[in-house]
Order: structure tokens, then sequence, then C-alpha cells
């Protein structure tokens, strides 16, 4: 278990004060990383790399070593997209996340997003009818928000985050 500290606190305050979207979006991968990085197992691999064909960009990549501590029955690459907007990110966005898994053939990403995805998680709408869908595929994807992250004390809270919303999202068949 790794604390998380003010080094959080100040990168969530940079990305609510940027005044640019390029530093708002850099300052949550920022956040991002620092948090997976204290992860046991978790790695950063990849930033801000487009594919082969210069249509898809990643935003961060972890490798996932499966360490008991970590995220154990996770894959070992997975995709974090992150949106630091000052709204919901909406349901072209969501898919266009799980189309960009569907291409690497993953099945499971994770959506940080500062105000959340748009839609009723109960009656299925939006982002959360398009997120429930991808499970036919057996695509799963999570959102996690700033909130989320700066109401985390250590890492063993993240790895607990995480599993709850994997677990919801199999029972609940959303977010």
């Amino acid at each position: 278990m790794a604390a998380i500290d003010q080094v959080a606190a100040q990168a969530i305050a940079v990305g609510l004060n940027a005044t640019s979207v390029n530093e708002k979006g850099k300052a949550l991968e920022n956040l991002i990383c620092f948090y997976f990085e204290q992860v046991p197992g978790i790695s950063i691999t990849q930033r801000n790399v487009l594919n082969a064909f210069d249509t898809e960009e990643v935003d961060v990549a972890l490798w996932n070593d499966g360490a008991a501590d970590g995220l154990a029955t996770l894959p070992n690459v997975i995709l974090v997209e992150s949106k630091n907007w000052s709204h919901p990110v909406g349901s072209i966005e969501v898919a266009w996340f799980l189309t960009k898994l569907a291409n690497r053939g993953l099945d499971f990403g994770i959506l940080v997003a500062r105000d959340g995805i748009t839609g009723n998680a109960a009656e299925l709408t939006a982002a959360h009818a398009v997120i429930a869908a991808a499970l036919k595929d057996r695509r799963r994807l999570i959102v996690i928000t700033t909130d989320e992250l700066q109401a985390l004390a250590d890492t063993d809270q993240l790895t607990r985050l995480i599993k709850t919303k994997l677990c919801e999202l199999a029972v609940k068949g959303t977010i």
C-alpha cells in the first residue's frame, strides 16, 4: 500500500485552474500516471501515442505485472482515456474509446472523466447505454471521476475502487 499525498491534490488543482484545454488534459494525465504508478505491479509504458495510421490516440497505456497486492486479475495491457472536461463525457466519446479497445483486441479499459459520463445508470441512457452494450462483446469499461480520485488515501483504495466498479458493471450492467 502506497500513500497518496499532496502531489495528487496539487495535480487536481492545476487541472481545475488551467486555462487551456491542453494544460487541463496534461494535468489529468499526470495525475492518472501518478496514481497508477503507486499500484504494485503497474508501470506507465506509453503516453499520448498515435497508432500507425494516425487515426487513434492512446492517452495512457499501463503495463500490469499482476502483482497479488495490485490488479492481479486484470489484463497485462490497460488503456486509460483521460477527459478533463467541465461537463460529462458523452456517448460518442465513450463509444470511440471502446472502439480503440476493440481495434487493439483489448477487453478492458478505464475512462477517467472529471465529471463522469452522460445519462442515467439505472435507466441505461446515453453513455451508460454504450458501456452496457459493450458487455455483449466481452468488453468492460469503467469510469473514474476526479472526485473519486481525490477521495483516495492509498493505492489499496484505488484497487478496491476498480474492483468494486468491475463488480457493479458485471452485476448491474453499468457503472
